[in-house]
């Protein structure tokens, strides 16, 4: 687990619990906002590069990593409540948002509300629900989930799910996901792929309602979020433009943290 030096951890009062979070530098406000199953040290690689002129507040998502647990079920819509609760309290008024899957999903959600965001970058968020197939599996994975937790055939799944297979072999980046995967009690995590997966909503009917610049990140290597979805998706959203990031599935901040920092830095300079 990493602590940059100079980081100060906090834990935040949502109507999800309180959600850890560690603040690191000076300057305007960005939230970070992690994927399912992870929480914030997937974006540990990026934090040097994105904190040389900037206040990054990194957020473990509700029920995931060093937050609370989940008691009960919830919604994205909801966990966009508790975002707005993380917002109030860090008092920097408008904030640049940067969501990984479930953090972009958050993300769309708060970018239609009025002085919440100055930018969004949604990275690896899908607007559609998740198919069929992926359904029946997870659905299968859940009671497993809610008997042992992260462990047995768990780890290897999300790994399969959301790192390629070269960054999979890698065992620093096959170490962050585990680490952080195993943090959540089984009740927790099994809440939290209930909520915030399984009952994903389509938002794409939403996106002419963003106001605020946006960058839609896909990898090349995730077939719900291809690049082509995602500069549909781009297409359908006022100042709106997107980016495919190359060698990466779902957690691009842990796989491809360099390509990422430098497409965020060409948006917040020329996109904005």
């Amino acid at each position: 687990m990493t602590i940059t030096p100079g980081t100060t951890t906090t834990a935040l009062r949502t109507r999800l619990g309180r959600l850890h979070a560690r603040i690191t530098g000076d300057g305007p406000t960005v939230v970070a906002w992690p994927s399912m199953f992870v929480d914030g040290h997937t974006f540990d690689r990026m934090i040097p590069a994105l904190t040389r002129d900037r206040r990054l507040v990194v957020v473990d998502g509700p029920g995931l990593g060093l937050s609370d647990p989940l008691t009960r079920r919830s919604t994205i819509a909801e966990a966009a409540e508790a975002a707005m609760e993380v917002i109030a309290a860090l008092d920097a008024g408008p904030v640049d948002w940067i969501g990984n899957a479930f953090g972009g999903h958050v993300g769309l959600k708060l970018a239609q509300r009025e002085g919440a965001l100055r930018s969004l970058v949604a990275v690896s968020a899908p607007t559609e629900p998740i198919d069929d197939a992926l359904r029946r599996q997870i659905r299968l994975l859940l009671p497993i989930v809610r008997a042992i937790g992260a462990r047995g055939p768990i780890p290897g799944a999300v790994r399969r799910a959301m790192l390629t297979d070269d960054s999979a072999a890698r065992p620093d980046i096959r170490a962050v996901l585990d680490a952080s995967l195993a943090r959540p009690t089984r009740r927790s995590l099994a809440l939290a792929i209930g909520s915030f997966i399984l009952d994903r909503a389509d938002v794409t009917g939403e996106l002419a309602r963003i106001r605020v610049p946006s960058l839609f990140v896909a990898s090349d290597d995730r077939g719900d979020w291809s690049p082509e979805a995602a500069r549909a998706a781009a297409a359908r959203t006022p100042l709106a433009r997107a980016v495919t990031i190359p060698g990466a599935r779902t957690l691009i901040p842990l796989e491809q943290p360099d390509r990422l920092v430098a497409a965020v830095a060409e948006f917040w300079t020329a996109g904005r």
